[in-house]
């Protein structure tokens, strides 16, 4: 059983801090929590997996906390753009991602810092942190454990990541789902006003940048798609990379990663489920993003083709960039073919999955994403 106060009480222990930094929080651990213990049917060691998860998040929050409350200045700082990566899971929003990290004008989230990011990373120390190598080991840990995530997500300690954990820290976050059934805590997330978690979202960015510009950030994660307009509310200035594929040959592949890592926390077997509420869940994200884009913001977004991003990796970016306003330097393109170099794709082995598993026919995934497909052809 997880208990909000007892995760809160054992972060504090942890810390030696109490001060979160306000409560609204709570909301969204207390659905969390109760959806787990309701609906997951956790394992004993799903049951750890999470807990030590959510203490994790909280502890993370208490540190951040605590330097503000030393250096209060850091709220002065001015988080520029920054420029998102959004898109369907499995678009190729990662290669694009990094791809975007590789320029030296965009500051990214990195792993080892988004893992545990106090105290706040310094410009000179950036590249040789203690917090590198312990975060890689933590990865190889993982991969060894559980080795088909190798091919399914593959990271490094230095490489830009979601910015699932800054949401996280504010527990308004659907990336939850994607570890554990979660369907009350689900519902709640996609109604729930989300301007609480990126106002805390550009609190952890102004203190990851404090000591260690630029400034431009660049942020990924597939589920932005369901709260554009708090992300502008939160920041005015952002702009949006869209990654686009035919629905039918990601969802399978969506699906396939979550049931994987589902199943280290429960033995439970819900896979049809899944692949219908993946389908229903990607749609209405899918359908807030065009509306969004259609009530004003049409200048913001840049659209990137699957086909054309693995085809011509810079030259793709390139041209999205310019849809937006940014200039690509040498340097940076430079820096974008080596890491496309090093990266080709299926370079960590090939995700093999079946639709059928989760009671999915192509067909019906485009006909459920009809809407979609009519603006972004297959």
């Amino acid at each position: 059983m997880l208990r909000a106060d007892g995760l809160i009480g054992d972060a504090i222990a942890q810390t030696g801090h109490d001060d979160f930094g306000g409560a609204t929080f709570r909301i969204g651990l207390d659905q969390l929590t109760s959806s787990l213990n309701e609906s997951a049917d956790l394992t004993e060691l799903g049951t750890d997996i999470l807990a030590m998860r959510l203490r994790g998040l909280l502890a993370n929050r208490l540190r951040i906390e605590n330097i503000y409350r030393l250096s209060p200045e850091i709220g002065d700082e001015r988080v520029e753009g920054p420029v998102f990566v959004v898109g369907l899971p499995r678009t190729g929003t990662t290669a694009l991602s990094q791809l975007v990290a590789a320029d030296p004008q965009i500051r990214s989230l990195r792993v080892w810092e988004s893992a545990d990011p106090v105290p706040p990373p310094e410009a000179a120390t950036q590249h040789n942190d203690p917090r590198i190598a312990a975060t890689a080991e933590g990865l190889e840990l993982m991969y060894a454990t559980f080795p088909r995530m190798r091919s399914l997500h593959n990271e490094t300690a230095t490489g830009a990541t979601e910015c699932q954990d800054l949401l996280g820290m504010e527990f308004a976050t659907a990336h939850f789902d994607g570890m554990a059934r979660v369907p009350a805590y689900m519902r709640w997330v996609v109604s729930a006003n989300m301007r609480p978690a990126y106002e805390y979202h550009r609190r952890v960015l102004r203190l990851l940048q404090w000591h260690c510009p630029p400034r431009l950030w660049h942020l990924k994660t597939p589920v932005h798609l369901l709260s554009l307009d708090a992300i502008i509310d939160v920041y005015p200035e952002a702009r949006f990379l869209w990654s686009h594929r035919d629905p039918a040959e990601v969802i399978g592949s969506v699906c396939d990663l979550i049931a994987y890592i589902r199943s280290w926390a429960s033995d439970r077997d819900d896979r049809e489920e899944l692949g219908q509420q993946q389908v229903e869940h990607w749609a209405e994200a899918l359908r807030r993003g065009l509306a969004f884009r259609a009530s004003g913001h049409e200048h913001r977004f840049a659209d990137v083709h699957f086909a054309e991003l693995n085809a011509d990796p810079v030259g793709t970016v390139e041209r999205a960039y310019d849809r937006i306003g940014l200039s690509l330097s040498g340097v940076g393109a430079d820096r974008m073919r080596a890491w496309a170099a090093d990266n080709a794709r299926g370079s960590q082995g090939a995700h093999e999955y079946s639709l059928a598993d989760f009671g999915l026919v192509a067909e019906e995934i485009r006909r459920n994403f009809a809407f979609y497909l009519e603006r972004f052809p297959a």
